[in-house]
């Protein structure tokens, strides 16, 4: 059995862990609710966005538009996919890191020319050191993106550098990888194709579909109409994306902190006891030591 002064150590250092966990809970609690009420402020505009494009298209079907551009004429193994996979600067946030990892490699694996556009440290660091050895990908070292903190700002960058890159032909397909939240305690790792776009990425739910009108008109054309919304439509994806994926962060996080808070406290309950144990324990051995002098002295006597 460990003695007093080490049980002691063993607790405070415990004690001070816990304090530390139990703060990262409430930073990520707090963040959660600043980053979902952010998601909730700007849906509808991009909810309209959709719903606007839809309309375009229902009017115009014949309209041709750069970003619908399939390029059929590319054969499957001479494709150049894009893939943005979004994971945390930091762990301690359980499964979260792994699960877009593993779909990512999946994804990667199946691909003949493929680049990866890595936001967080986690995945960038990951990368890095699989492609030198497994994995047959390009690693994009000039996107440095962080996933904290999303903004619109941010996703808009991120949006132009990709329509840049697919109107270059430097890429005939990108996909989002990322983490959506089902439920507070539920989440599912997604990829959705970005570009180029299908009739079905505009469509709505019955819900929030409108009453199309008889007739429209679209000044100056519905190609320009189209060539303004849609760039701003993908700004929405990404950052839809964005925010999802440091929910989840911050929602495991806060699981896996709460966790280790409540391991914490249980672990101090036992050092306690066995303290309490070994504080009796010398006590007893102290009377003892003293009762057995005093009987020696009487025999003395």
């Amino acid at each position: 059995m460990p003695n007093m002064r080490e049980i002691r150590e063993r607790i405070s250092s415990i004690e001070q862990i816990l304090k530390i966990t139990n703060a990262m809970y409430l930073i990520s609690s707090s963040k959660l609710k600043k980053v979902r009420k952010q998601l909730e402020a700007t849906e509808p505009y991009f909810h309209k966005l959709q719903s606007t494009l839809d309309d375009i298209l229902y009017h115009t079907p014949s309209t041709k538009q750069k970003y619908f551009d399939k390029r059929p004429d590319i054969p499957e193994e001479e494709r150049k996919k894009g893939y943005v996979i979004i994971t945390a600067d930091k762990g301690l946030c359980g499964s979260y890191n792994h699960n877009v990892l593993k779909l990512a490699e999946q994804e990667v694996a199946k691909s003949h020319n493929c680049t990866l556009f890595v936001m967080g440290q986690v995945g960038r660091m990951y990368f890095s050191r699989r492609i030198k050895k497994d994995i047959k990908a390009v690693l994009d070292a000039e996107f440095m993106f962080t996933p904290q903190n999303p903004t619109l700002y941010r996703a808009r960058e991120i949006a132009e550098f990709l329509l840049e890159k697919f109107e270059t032909k430097q890429l005939d397909e990108v996909y989002v990888i990322y983490t959506e939240m089902i439920t507070s305690v539920k989440f599912e790792t997604k990829i959705i194709p970005v570009l180029p776009f299908s009739r079905h990425h505009f469509a709505m739910t019955e819900e929030g579909r409108l009453k199309k009108l008889p007739k429209a008109s679209f000044h100056p054309s519905p190609k320009v109409a189209m060539d303004y919304l849609i760039p701003n439509y993908v700004k929405g994806i990404i950052y839809g994306a964005m925010v999802e994926a440091f929910s989840c962060e911050q929602q495991a996080r806060m699981t896996a902190m709460d966790s280790a808070t409540a391991s914490a406290r249980d672990m101090i309950k036992e050092l306690s006891l066995l303290y309490n144990r070994a504080r009796q324990a010398a006590i007893t051995q102290e009377i003892t030591e003293v009762v057995s002098g005093a009987k020696g002295l009487n025999k003395e006597e």
